[in-house]
């Protein structure tokens, strides 16, 4: 784990970033924060290719709460029999649509205690949809996030929680909105597990990682 990045050096990795890209979107495919709720929850430990795949026909009949528990537990399980744990998932979707329909009249709430009372929905997934559909600059933190954060310096901590406070604590303002992703991505295409691609990373120089491949 490596030590805390001192700010103006934080600072300067962020504008890179933003500089980089200023919009990051998530890949996640979703047309309201329903579908959004839906595709976080189905994304835990499958990939977001795998989800999107899935989950364009499952929208294209079943984009609100009601519309998927009339679709039921078996329309919902065979639209999503691709993904990984499908058949517990598919059993939170009917559960967490439920009680969007019981307990918040068909409307997906905008707070996090509320989230994460949904089935199947934990604080990183709330986190997600209070990011990218509320524009709250909530931190979630996936295992792509995790890597980054503690091999940089940049948010380091021993775990998802820590790094995620770490993020809230020492990212500048501006640019929390965007951290999330900014750093999901940078973990999925440049400073991945194995082998990290640091003669294509643009923070190279600021990174005070040990085991650095390829020359800048």
């Amino acid at each position: 784990m490596a030590k805390q990045l001192p700010y103006p050096v934080v600072r300067e990795i962020f504008a890179r970033f933003e500089a980089a890209e200023a919009e990051p979107k998530g890949e996640l495919e979703h047309v309201n924060a329903y579908t959004l709720v839906v595709a976080v929850a189905l994304s835990a430990q499958a990939t977001d290719a795998g989800v999107n795949k899935a989950t364009r026909g499952l929208f294209a009949v079943a984009d609100t709460p009601q519309k998927m528990l009339d679709l039921g537990l078996e329309g919902v399980t065979e639209h999503i029999k691709t993904i990984g744990l499908f058949r517990q998932k598919a059993k939170n979707v009917i559960k967490l649509s439920q009680m969007i329909v019981d307990d918040y009249d068909g409307e997906v709430p905008s707070s996090r205690a509320a989230l994460v009372r949904l089935p199947g929905v934990g604080r990183k997934t709330a986190n997600v949809v209070l990011n990218m559909w509320f524009k709250h600059p909530a931190q979630a933190v996936d295992t792509h996030i995790f890597r980054v954060g503690n091999r940089t310096g940049l948010a380091p901590g021993k775990d998802v929680d820590a790094v995620e406070r770490a993020i809230e604590d020492n990212v500048p303002a501006e640019y929390q909105q965007h951290a999330h992703h900014w750093l999901i991505l940078h973990g999925r295409y440049i400073c991945v597990a194995r082998k990290p691609k640091c003669g294509a990373c643009l923070i190279r120089d600021l990174c005070p990682f040990e085991g650095k491949t390829e020359p800048a």
